[in-house]
């Protein structure tokens, strides 16, 4: 997929790097992932080994030969019954956010979720996520809970929201 200047294509291992930085500045700059270390790229490695490995989606975001996001889905829970259920992330780089690309990410993630035959697909959002709780209510999510205080990071409590996206049924 491609858009302007951006180009949506399947990440491939010589992306991690970069992935690995967008990633990280979210997690030390950001309660958009409720962790407080930085991953490796040890760590960032084996998340797409085992993402690739069970078919699930590792997509990026391009515009000059840089990745400037990436976006995946996986499982919400491991568990047989919840097969047709995935959750999932996506991530712009702090220089490029506010420019679209998460619109162009969340579209794709979405047709590949439907297109893997999924039912649903959930979003966990800090509730101070003002952005991405607008960016998915305008896709369609509806908030479906709110957990109090799950949440530790920056010497405050937070609030996660689920929203919920219903795929068309295509379980055969």
């Amino acid at each position: 997929m491609q858009s302007s200047s951006i180009t949506i294509r399947d990440a491939v291992e010589q992306d991690l790097p970069e992935i690995l930085d967008i990633y990280n500045d979210v997690i030390l700059t950001t309660t958009a992932v409720y962790s407080e270390k930085p991953h490796t790229l040890e760590m960032r490695a084996t998340w797409f080994k085992e993402r690739r490995e069970v078919g699930f989606p590792v997509i990026v975001a391009e515009e000059n030969g840089a990745i400037v996001g990436f976006g995946t889905y996986g499982h919400f829970r491991v568990w047989p019954c919840y097969r047709f259920t995935v959750e999932h992330s996506v991530y712009v780089h702090k220089d490029k956010r506010g420019q679209g690309i998460s619109k162009i990410l969340l579209t794709e993630i979405i047709t590949l979720a439907r297109n893997a035959g999924m039912h649903a697909l959930i979003a966990a959002i800090d509730s101070e996520n003002e952005i991405s709780l607008l960016l998915h209510q305008k896709f369609g999510f509806a908030q479906v809970a709110r957990f109090k205080e799950v949440g530790f990071k920056f010497d405050r409590w937070l609030d996660l929201i689920f929203m919920e996206l219903m795929l068309e049924e295509s379980i055969k």
